[in-house]
């Protein structure tokens, strides 16, 4: 009864994140499965360190980054496969099956253009930048979350925007007006 509790108060909070890194909802359904697997095994060794919700987006942030590392070694396998003959009609990679309730872009190809940006940018970075400006976390519970400084969250966002701004500021500039 107080599993399914803690699965009705974060369930949506975690399906969300996960859809700010994996941009599928389908995979990001997979994953907030598994966050809650993990959750339900390693509940005993939560040590009230820091707040339940922090253990629980620690847990999501990384089954989405292990998500998205599990991906890019099937997409590497692939390309290699169809380099040497093998698999030539092997998946891809899917475009974005995007639809992340938190963000309301009314051009699907400007949020696919943005996750894509987002997608590109060094783990650390994309961590920290989605947990803020698409989660609306504070940089303390960031902190938290991904166990450093908040100079060190500070410093990440800085180049996250600055990388974002690089590689966006083209893709704006073409579709003003």
């Amino acid at each position: 009864m107080a599993f399914k509790n803690l699965v009705d108060t974060f369930q949506e909070k975690v399906l969300n994140t996960c859809l700010g890194f994996v941009p599928n909802r389908h995979d990001a359904e997979d994953i907030v499965q598994e966050v809650f697997m993990e959750v339900f095994r390693s509940i005993n060794k939560f040590r009230g360190d820091s707040k339940l919700s922090t253990w629980i987006y620690r847990i999501t942030t990384t089954k989405c980054l292990e998500h998205i590392r599990a991906k890019k070694r099937e997409k590497r396998k692939s390309f290699f496969q169809s380099l040497i003959g093998m698999h030539e009609n092997a998946d891809r990679i899917k475009a974005f099956d995007f639809n992340h309730p938190g963000i309301l872009l009314e051009n699907k190809e400007r949020s696919k253009t943005l996750f894509a940006a987002i997608e590109k940018l060094p783990e650390n970075q994309r961590v920290a930048f989605t947990l803020h400006k698409i989660e609306g976390l504070s940089y303390q519970e960031i902190t938290a979350i991904m166990e450093t400084s908040l100079s060190s969250v500070e410093s990440l966002m800085f180049r996250a925007k600055k990388n974002l701004q690089k590689t966006l500021g083209g893709f704006y500039k073409k579709n003003k007006g």
